[in-house]
């Protein structure tokens, strides 16, 4: 009997993908703590092990700036991700290699040069996850006077994005002819500089280099203000989020595919990840105990300087609802986040096998055509 599209659509939605973040921030008094957890060399932590590479993950890593104080409690092994990641692509053939890039601490030329390389160099693996840096620890790093407000930081990003997307579209997919009898390398009809010019950025120059084998990395985006999720729904086509209950996790999503429907574009194109901490055992009481045992070994002084650090000095008060809050953060998950798992629960919902060579394949995101304005010019 023939399978009805919605029939479909339902088969395919019940598929995970999964992604690991590279930058652990939860394990400062627990995992690190832990027994038989022997010292590695510290790139050596940044490779993913067989599982990793067989079963189907892709990875992200992530982070810019740090506050001293987690020093004491977190190893700080936050390399460049392109460089990490372009490490990782010369060991890998499959697995989704997802870097962090700051709209706030960058400049989208150059950005989009770099990830549209790691793109080149992986053969179709990359994607971008796109922040506007939240702390403003950043701003002295980068011999900033202030960092910019929530709302500037935000209207910049849309910009930002619109300049990087440009730039990967500067070369047509068949600009390179390689005409060898006559001499031409490369049709510069089919060249197109950005030229954008806006409020915050200025571009014209066309990438050194041939459009990238995915025509744009994966856009990735974890904002969960009203702004970041309006900056999702316009470009991003996967987010990820930290919803405390399933019932809140739905109300994303759905809220996420009506702003992306409103801005003319796919739902289906737009996948949404929503953050889990497992904790493994042979039985479900023994992931428990692992899970308890991890909370005792937390420190408490890395759980008030994270949660002063997270909610701010102005908007810290014992009791208030922010503090909370965050000290729910430094703690890790609550428990209807939190998983305990024996082997691979829910048979056929996890990918065994990757569905093609690209980042796009093992998501099943459509391959983007040059924006026809561009081409035009």
């Amino acid at each position: 009997m023939k399978e009805s599209s919605h029939e479909r659509t339902a088969i395919a939605f019940q598929r995970f993908h999964l992604a690991e973040r590279l930058s652990r921030v939860r394990v400062a008094g627990g995992r690190r703590r832990c027994p038989r957890r022997p010292r590695a060399p510290l790139l050596h932590r940044h490779r993913p092990d067989r599982r990793t590479r067989s079963d189907g993950f892709d990875l992200l890593a992530d982070n810019i700036a740090i506050a001293e104080y987690r020093a004491t409690y977190l190893p700080q092994t936050q390399f460049d991700p392109i460089s990490v990641l372009s490490a990782l692509a010369a060991v890998t053939s499959r697995i989704g290699l997802i870097g962090t890039g700051s709209t706030t601490y960058s400049k989208p030329w150059e950005l989009a040069r770099r990830f549209a390389t790691l793109d080149h160099l992986s053969g179709g693996r990359a994607g971008w996850n796109i922040v506007t840096t939240v702390t403003p620890l950043a701003a002295a790093a980068f011999g900033e006077a202030a960092h910019p407000g929530h709302a500037d930081r935000y209207a910049r990003a849309h910009e930002f994005v619109d300049v990087v997307t440009r730039a990967w579209d500067s070369w047509e997919d068949d600009a390179v002819v390689g005409d060898r009898e006559n001499g031409v390398w490369a049709d510069r009809g089919k060249l197109h500089a950005p030229r954008f010019h806006g409020q915050y950025y200025d571009a014209e120059g066309v990438l050194p280099f041939p459009r990238s084998p995915q025509g744009h990395p994966v856009l990735v985006q974890a904002g969960q203000s009203s702004a970041g999720v309006g900056l999702a729904a316009r470009y991003a086509e996967l987010v990820f989020s930290g919803p405390p209950s399933l019932a809140a996790a739905a109300a994303f999503r759905a809220d996420l595919h009506a702003q992306v429907t409103a801005a003319g574009r796919d739902p289906a194109q737009v996948l949404v990840l929503p953050a889990l901490m497992v904790t493994l055992g042979g039985t479900e009481a023994e992931a428990q105990a692992r899970a308890r045992r991890l909370e005792e070994l937390m420190s408490p002084e890395f759980r008030w300087q994270n949660a002063l650090y997270t909610a701010g000095p102005r908007r810290f008060r014992p009791g208030c609802s922010t503090a909370r809050r965050a000290l729910g953060r430094a703690a890790g998950p609550v428990k209807s986040r939190r998983a305990a798992v024996r082997g691979r629960a829910g048979a056929g919902r996890f990918r065994t096998e990757y569905a093609g060579q690209t980042l796009r394949d093992h998501l099943g995101l459509q391959r983007p055509a040059v924006r026809a304005s561009q081409a035009r010019s």
